[in-house]
């Protein structure tokens, strides 16, 4: 990647792995469904994207330890996060492969404890990091094992880097980005760069009663970030030309009743999704391009009545030609919810690791990898 040329080393460069035990760390974190009598794992994605690595191990001989978190068990063993159900469809996709218990449930993870990593790989070889989604992260079983282990990046990873490395470094053009959700606080930094690169960026979601706050426009009850306002209205200023707004917004009125807006919405008016017409616009755009990136929906797309915004834009993901990736998080569980997820080029494993990796061209865990004895 441009921004940090050293090399980082990949599955190949471990030599033969024959009766080595080798640590992968792993992004099992899985939405559970505790609803009834057992705990049930609602989508095994993560645990089969793990797959390549693991089986490319196993075939050549090594003995495979994986490790994960699973939720924000704060430091201590709580049995609704136990690594079990995980354990258990791990057997079946890969028998034989060990499984950790949850790292969070000792507070040396989180916080980067050595001693914690030594107790990780004590009796381990090698390492692997295929966990993209948590490699934004400075946790121990991230940075603490390529310190002294020969290490590389696993075939999930690599094709992370790969792929968002290449939005960054080597667009193709016209390059859109598509940003919703909440909080364009939690998102400036990526703004600011996509901003540097795209040649349209869309916002929709509800960060987009920031920037019509910004513009002075009346939103009503709709959620905002007050403190953002100067700096929605200054990347007005500095990018209007590639910022592209919604048109019109769909929501409830101040009696509650599901209603249509244009950018001017009455006292007591709540936007909960972009308009049809917005939705149609936007799928112009990314039709209209050769590489596009989309982070976070376009609305509420859970209740059914401000869905449309979402799947119109997940329907023209599927549809385009250009070059297609999606962010992770809400993005990808829209996309699953749509059934359009194996429609789409490349659906990151990783929201907020996908994010920082395009904002800052790196990720405490690429740079510890970097740093390994055999890099």
């Amino acid at each position: 990647m441009a921004s940090n040329t050293g090399r980082i080393p990949v599955l190949e460069d471990l030599g033969d792995v024959a009766g080595r035990r080798v640590l992968v760390r792993t992004d099992f974190n899985v939405p559970l469904d505790r609803s009834g009598d057992e705990v049930r794992i609602t989508d095994d994605f993560r645990i089969r994207a793990a797959l390549p690595t693991i089986e490319w191990l196993v075939e050549r001989g090594a003995q495979v330890v994986c490790a994960s978190h699973l939720g924000r068990p704060k430091g201590s063993p709580d049995p609704k996060y136990s690594m079990e159900p995980v354990r258990a469809r791990l057997a079946d996709l890969a028998p034989g492969v060990e499984l950790l218990e949850n790292l969070r449930f000792d507070p040396g993870e989180e916080s980067n404890d050595p001693a914690f990593t030594e107790r990780l790989i004590d009796g381990i070889d090698a390492y692997v990091n295929d966990a993209f989604g948590a490699s934004h992260r400075a946790h121990a079983s991230i940075v603490g094992p390529p310190a002294t282990l020969p290490s590389a990046m696993g075939r999930l990873l690599q094709r992370e880097v790969e792929v968002l490395g290449g939005l960054r470094d080597r667009p193709k053009h016209p390059f859109v980005a598509v940003l919703g959700g909440a909080k364009i606080s939690d998102k400036l930094g990526v703004v600011e760069a996509l901003l540097n690169v795209v040649d349209q960026l869309v916002i929709g979601g509800a960060m987009c009663f920031t920037f019509f706050a910004a513009q002075g426009k009346p939103i009503g009850d709709s959620l905002f970030e007050p403190d953002m306002v100067d700096t929605c209205r200054r990347l007005l200023d500095e990018h209007g030309s590639k910022l592209v707004l919604p048109d019109d917004i769909v929501g409830v009125d101040a009696s509650g009743e599901f209603a249509t807006f244009g950018t001017r919405l009455p006292d007591e008016a709540k936007g909960f999704d972009i308009g049809p017409g917005s939705a149609a616009a936007f799928s112009d755009v990314v039709m209209d391009a050769r590489m596009v990136f989309w982070n976070g929906p376009m609305g509420m797309f859970e209740d059914e009545r401000f869905a449309n915004g979402t799947r119109t834009l997940a329907q023209a993901m599927a549809d385009t030609k250009a070059f297609t990736v999606v962010g992770g998080g809400d993005s990808a569980a829209a996309l699953a919810q749509f059934r359009l997820d194996d429609e789409v080029d490349h659906v990151s494993t990783g929201g907020g690791a996908s994010l920082e990796l395009l904002e800052l061209g790196d990720l405490p865990g690429l740079a510890a990898l970097r740093g390994a004895p055999n890099a």
